[in-house]
C-alpha cells in the first residue's frame, strides 16, 4: 500500500471512529506500528489530526476529508459519470461547475472532447473551484470565470459573499453540481453551509441543473441544503442505483441517467 493510500485509509478510519490507537490502525492496515506512528506524526504536522499518547484523534478540520484524499473513492464510477455529464453539454454553452471530485472529473472530460478543441469560446466555464480553474485555464478555447470568495483548504472552493457580485451578474445554460447527499425529500446537500450557498446561487442562475453523484450519495442527508430534488433536471449516477431509487427520483421530475 502506498503512503497516500495509507494516509487516506487512516483519515477515513479516524473520521468514522473519532479516535485511533497505533496498534489498532496497524492491524487494520496490516503494517507495522512504527509505520503508523510515523504516519500519525506526519499527518499531525499537516494539522490533519491531533496526536495523542498511543494514537490520534480527529482534528476539527478533519471531519470532512480534503479533496486530495477523496479522489480514489469510487474513482471508476466517477469517471463514467463525468463522461456522461460532459456529453450533456453543448458547444458554446455557459457551464457552472461546483467543486468536488466528481465535478473535477467532469472538467477533465470536457477538456478532452474533440468537438470542444476549438471555438471562441468552445465553452464558458464558471466555477468557484480553484483546482478546476487551474486545470482548465491552459485550454485557450475555454473562457474561465472564477467567482470571488475565500478559499476553503478542504475543497479548494471559494466561498462567502464576495462571490455574490459575480454570480448575480451572469446567466448559465447549465449548472453541474457535485453533492455530498441527494434525497428525494431533503434535496441536494453539502456538509458546509458556505459551499451550499454558492452552489445554490449557481443553480438559480442556470437554465438547467445536473447533479453528478455516485449511488452511495443517493438517499442520504447532509447538513446544508443546496436545492430541492424538484429543482434538479438530470441526475447522472452509476448502475448500482436501485430501481426503487430511480423510480422515486423520476416521480419527482428528475431524469435519471445510470452509467
Amino acid at each position: 500500500m502506498s503512503r497516500d493510500a495509507r494516509w487516506q485509509a487512516l483519515l477515513e478510519l479516524l473520521v468514522e471512529r473519532g479516535r485511533l490507537d497505533v496498534e489498532e490502525a496497524a492491524a487494520e492496515l496490516t503494517v507495522s506500528a512504527a509505520t503508523i506512528r510515523r504516519d500519525f506524526d506526519q499527518l499531525a504536522e499537516q494539522q490533519m489530526l491531533v496526536r495523542t499518547r498511543g494514537g490520534a484523534v480527529v482534528h476539527g478540520v478533519s471531519y470532512e476529508l480534503p479533496l486530495r484524499y477523496k479522489t480514489a473513492r469510487h474513482a471508476s464510477e466517477k469517471q463514467r459519470i463525468a463522461k456522461a455529464v460532459a456529453n450533456l453539454v453543448a458547444p458554446g454553452e455557459a457551464v457552472g461547475l461546483t467543486g468536488g471530485t466528481t465535478t473535477t472529473e467532469v472538467a477533465r472530460a470536457l477538456a478532452v472532447r474533440s468537438d470542444l478543441a476549438s471555438g471562441s469560446p468552445a465553452l464558458t466555464i464558471v466555477t468557484n473551484a480553484l483546482n478546476i480553474a487551474n486545470e482548465l485555464a491552459v485550454r485557450p478555447q475555454f473562457k474561465i470565470v472564477l467567482t470571488g470568495g475565500v478559499a476553503r483548504p478542504q475543497s479548494y472552493e471559494l466561498v462567502g459573499p464576495l462571490a455574490d457580485g459575480v454570480l448575480g451578474q451572469i446567466t448559465l445554460d447549465v449548472a453541474v453540481l457535485g453533492v455530498v447527499a441527494l434525497d428525494v425529500t431533503h434535496g441536494a446537500a453539502a456538509t458546509d453551509e458556505a459551499e451550499a450557498a454558492i452552489n445554490r446561487l449557481l443553480c438559480e442562475r442556470a437554465e438547467r441543473v445536473i447533479v453528478a453523484a455516485d449511488s452511495s450519495k443517493l438517499g442520504q442527508r447532509a447538513f446544508a441544503r443546496i436545492c430541492s430534488a424538484e429543482s434538479v433536471d438530470t441526475l447522472v449516477t452509476d448502475v448500482a442505483v436501485s430501481e426503487d431509487m430511480v423510480r422515486r427520483f423520476e416521480e419527482a421530475g428528475v431524469t435519471v441517467v445510470a452509467v
